[in-house]
């Protein structure tokens, strides 16, 4: 994990790589320093980076998208560049990156985010003005939205009487909320006897929900589900609930998308009754075949420029606790080579089923 003061020496003086041929990547983390999803999506960053041999070098964009344009063209000024670009398309930012690495001889990697369909439109239409993308990795955002709300309702005791519903969705100009919201509608009609009572917009911020949540339960007190996009938002809206007397996962269902410790102890004590997490190793995924494509296994061959791996998964309480365990080694103890393509027969295909992270 990179320290705050770290990340601005970074951005100072970017003289990173060394003579050594190993593959160099700066991955331009959207997130806060400190926040904890994005914290541990580096840490499995750097454990897959480590065990590959490869020199990976973050910066942090702290959620402001003009932040990391300025990061990006240090980067693009620097004497030694690194061989890739890792980037996410986080409030709708990576055209303009794309836009401003074309031409550095740089190869890019878009994860989490991909380009929506008018970027993506844009971008094909004039191709000249832009640095092509290696690739694009994507989780399963959508489905993992729709997941979330399937089990909450099926947490409730069988019934035909209604239920009230309260969403927390992220960032409106972030992919990966859309999806996961779109996902929640999708499922909302398989359950009409679930009513939706509002949908905001909680920022992943925890103090945000917490002040949305403040007044939401007193103008809905018949709330019986909580669905979140994430882990902080939850957390947020659950201390709210509590303070008006509300016992989570026994008066009021709360659902989350991460596996940060809190989140997973929170499935294990019964606080969160529905959990999805392990999209974090989304950033490993991208090192060992950013490895194989340094090593001369170029990440399309096969054909398939986008991806979307399904990293998010259920964790019920039995998997959080092995999950607990696992974050508590160092470099999780896993063999990244051991998923990497080198030495692999020539139709072997990433187990992204069996991804880094014991499913």
């Amino acid at each position: 994990m990179l320290s705050r003061a770290l990340c601005f020496g970074l951005i100072l003086g970017l003289s990173w790589f060394s003579s050594a041929r190993a593959a160099s990547v700066v991955f331009l983390n959207p997130g806060l320093s400190d926040e904890t999803f994005w914290v541990s999506y580096t840490r499995f960053m750097q454990a897959a980076a480590d065990d590959l041999g490869m020199q990976l070098h973050v910066l942090y964009g702290e959620r402001q998208a003009q932040r990391q344009l300025a990061q990006l063209r240090t980067v693009l000024q620097d004497a030694h560049k690194p061989d890739y670009l890792v980037l996410v398309n986080e409030q709708y930012a990576a055209p303009e990156m794309m836009r401003l690495a074309r031409d550095s001889g740089i190869k890019l990697l878009l994860v989490n985010n991909g380009l929506t369909r008018s970027q993506a439109d844009a971008v094909r239409a004039h191709p000249e003005a832009y640095a092509p993308l290696l690739g694009t990795l994507m989780t399963n955002d959508e489905q993992a939205g729709y997941q979330m709300l399937h089990d909450l309702v099926a947490s409730l005791p069988a019934s035909n009487e209604p239920v009230e519903l309260l969403a927390f969705a992220g960032i409106n100009t972030t992919p990966a909320s859309q999806l996961r919201e779109r996902g929640m509608r999708r499922a909302l009609v398989q359950f009409p006897r679930v009513r939706l009572r509002q949908v905001v917009s909680g920022g992943w911020s925890r103090q945000r929900a917490f002040e949305q949540a403040q007044i939401l339960v007193q103008r809905y007190p018949n709330i019986r589900l909580v669905w979140s996009a994430n882990d902080e938002m939850a957390f947020g809206a659950m201390q709210a609930f509590e303070a008006a007397g509300r016992v989570p996962g026994k008066d009021v269902l709360f659902s989350a998308v991460n596996s940060s410790p809190q989140a997973l102890q929170a499935r294990v004590d019964g606080r969160l009754s529905v959990l999805m997490g392990g999209h974090f190793s989304l950033g490993g995924w991208a090192m060992v075949m950013l490895h194989d494509d340094a090593s001369g296994l170029p990440l399309g061959r096969d054909g398939q420029r986008v991806r979307r791996l399904p990293v998010l998964q259920t964790i019920d309480a039995a998997r959080a606790k092995r999950w607990l365990a696992l974050g508590a080694r160092p470099n999780y103890g896993i063999d990244f080579q051991h998923y990497s393509a080198q030495g692999k027969s020539a139709d072997y295909r990433y187990p992204f089923l069996a991804s880094p992270v014991e499913y």
